[in-house]
């Protein structure tokens, strides 16, 4: 059985109350029933957390034992060496996902000092990045 360890970011615990018209209306916790019934041959582990730190010490726990971590670090993505370098530490390949298209927003969104940590990046559709991002790990 694969273990993917989804890892959200700051203000992503709003998702469905959040700016729906980025975000949309779904909670990212129905979201994630959904995705545990699409995929039950999948161990899909789930972590949010508003505070850098707090997601640095995730990675570092899973990041030796899962065969791939989702990480959506939200506005931390576009300002957190530290969490690049976390990612960078571990043996396990991370995925970065955005929910909305980080190319069309504010300049300051459009550099990720993640990317480069990371095995690849899906953005900017919606919620079924993280669907896309599981995928990929099930299939290669």
């Amino acid at each position: 059985m694969k273990r993917i360890q989804i890892i959200n970011g700051p203000n992503l615990n709003l998702l469905g109350k959040r700016e729906p018209s980025i975000y949309g209306a779904q909670s990212f916790d129905e979201y994630l029933q959904d995705l545990k019934l699409r995929f039950p041959a999948v161990q899909l582990d789930y972590f949010q957390s508003n505070i850098e730190g707090e997601l640095i010490n995730k990675i570092h726990q899973v990041g030796f034992d899962y065969d791939a971590i989702i990480i959506n670090a939200g506005a931390y993505s576009h300002t957190s060496i530290a969490i690049a370098d976390a990612l960078r530490a571990i043996s396990t390949p991370a995925l970065e996902v955005h929910i909305s298209n980080v190319y069309k927003r504010e300049s300051f969104r459009h550099h990720s000092y993640l990317s480069e940590a990371c095995k690849g990046c899906i953005i900017g559709l919606g919620l079924d990045v993280y669907r896309l991002a599981i995928e990929h790990v099930v299939n290669y």
